[in-house]
């Protein structure tokens, strides 16, 4: 699936020593609510599994500079509601070099449409810390609106912070 500045490719078995160095980077975790490393096996398994998005109810693709082709992050589809047509998304920029550069906006509009034109869901949502201020303009700069707020929902160093569910609806 390709964009205009990535591709997304799905997890192949050498991204798994990548996989496992994001997932247990502790600045990582604040955004992905992770409270525990990640099993190097687990990620193993998933490599060499078909991946079928229908079983295990998410899917990652991983996020590739095109014409170089370097991974620089993921983007991922979770909690597969097949019944209520609709799932939640989730994108990381790993490399710091390649935040803020517009490859998470192309790779989160390829997961859009591949989400509702091929997978037909109704929509698709996210959670997002109120303290990620880039976060919130990058999901609204893509339609997505803030439906529901947890109030102190996340706590961080004895301070609370609140959560946004954000919804984009396929008209």
């Amino acid at each position: 699936m390709k964009g205009e500045k990535v591709t997304l490719r799905a997890v192949e078995p050498e991204d798994v020593e990548l996989l496992y160095n994001w997932e247990n980077k502790l600045e990582n975790w604040k955004v992905s609510n992770t409270l525990a490393p990640f099993p190097r096996n687990v990620l193993e398994q998933y490599a060499r599994s078909d991946q079928d998005l229908y079983a295990f109810k998410q899917a990652r693709f991983m996020i590739c500079e095109k014409g170089t082709e370097e991974t620089v992050g993921c983007v991922d589809i979770f909690d597969l509601d097949l019944v209520n047509d609709r799932a939640g998304v989730g994108v990381l920029i790993a490399r710091p070099e390649f935040r803020e550069k517009g490859y998470a906006k192309d790779a989160l509009e390829i997961l859009i449409k591949y989400a509702f034109e091929i997978l037909n869901l109704h929509q698709l949502y996210c959670n997002i810390p109120a303290d990620n201020g880039k976060s919130l303009k990058l999901f609204e700069q893509l339609g997505f609106q803030k439906t529901g707020t947890f109030h102190d929902w996340i706590k961080r160093s004895n301070v609370f912070v609140d959560e946004y569910t954000l919804q984009l609806i396929n008209k």
